[in-house]
């Protein structure tokens, strides 16, 4: 058997963008042949859509898909906003939401191995075909599910391009045995609210202490900058950290509809007249691109990786 070397690899990535693994085998299935395995690639259809798999690819939608009390939220990234108006690349997210949110999916592995609607595909196959079909490069980047019990899941899309689709997509979830319809309209409502303020957790008492502690340090160094006294500085902390839980904790935050009352009191308010308690079993908020970022990685360490497998 020929030997597959890393020059010959890199050979054939050069030649049709491909990725590393999928250059690899299909040298060995041609036995070391470089037009036989640019062909092996073709038929796979691996070359076109691999050649854009370099680029960054941080525009796209969010979809979200609920029904009842569940919700689905996904994100589907793409290297431009001007695919985020295809037609079929929008028909593909919201399948994906509504794969999700049918299965209860909120793995991003387990979603792209799960069967594509009436196709004989997965998704990820589903998304490789699309790669190739609209020629940019395309990614699932994170799926998410909320589903109380009892409850209700309302959503709300800011920037909707499409029913369900958008840059900044929001699932909440209310726990409660009050009517559906009337827990809908509060929903969406505090959904509007959490596209709008993105707090970190739900309440003071769920943000991470670590992250607390550190706020607390950073707030108490600033004080005693000031020459107060430790009393006083102590005084200040308190209040600043005040600030800082109105920001962060959704209970904490002041309710942007009204501009006055505390989402604390909004529930409060909307258990009374509903005759039921209501809380906040949890929200997701996905804004488009969050946390993207383009890999720098130096092409002779991964040669070599691959090599060895």
């Amino acid at each position: 058997m020929t030997e597959i070397t890393a020059a010959r690899v890199k050979e054939l990535r050069d030649k049709t963008g491909a990725g590393m693994m999928d250059c690899k085998k299909a040298l060995t299935e041609a036995d070391g042949d470089l037009e036989a395995a640019v062909d092996w690639l073709r038929k796979k259809g691996l070359s076109a859509a691999a050649k854009k798999a370099g680029r960054a690819a941080s525009e796209g939608l969010v979809g979200v898909a609920v029904a009842e009390n569940r919700g689905a939220v996904v994100e589907v990234n793409a290297e431009t906003d001007f695919v985020a108006r295809n037609e079929t690349f929008q028909e593909f997210v919201n399948g994906v939401a509504q794969l999700a949110l049918d299965g209860a999916i909120d793995d991003i592995e387990t979603l792209k191995k799960t069967a594509y609607r009436e196709t004989r595909k997965t998704v990820d196959e589903q998304l490789t075909e699309l790669i190739a079909t609209v020629g940019e490069n395309m990614s699932l980047h994170r799926v998410a599910v909320l589903s109380p019990s009892p409850g209700v899941v309302a959503s709300y899309m800011h920037n909707a391009l499409a029913p369900g689709l958008g840059k900044i997509g929001v699932l909440i979830a209310l726990e409660t045995t009050a009517r559906a319809d009337q827990m809908q309209a509060l929903g969406k409502q505090l959904a509007m609210h959490v596209a709008a303020t993105a707090p970190q957790a739900i309440s003071r008492d769920t943000i991470d202490a670590a992250l607390v502690e550190r706020e607390r340090a950073v707030l108490a160094e600033q004080a005693r900058a000031s020459g107060k006294p430790e009393e006083i500085v102590e005084k200040m902390v308190e209040g600043r950290l005040k600030r800082y839980f109105e920001e962060v904790s959704l209970l904490d935050q002041t309710y942007v509809i009204d501009g006055e009352r505390k989402i604390a009191q909004v529930l409060d308010d909307a258990a009374k007249e509903a005759g039921a308690p209501i809380a906040i079993a949890g929200f997701l908020r996905f804004a488009l691109g969050e946390g993207i970022e383009r890999k720098h990685e130096d092409f002779a360490s991964e040669v070599a990786s691959v090599l060895k497998n």
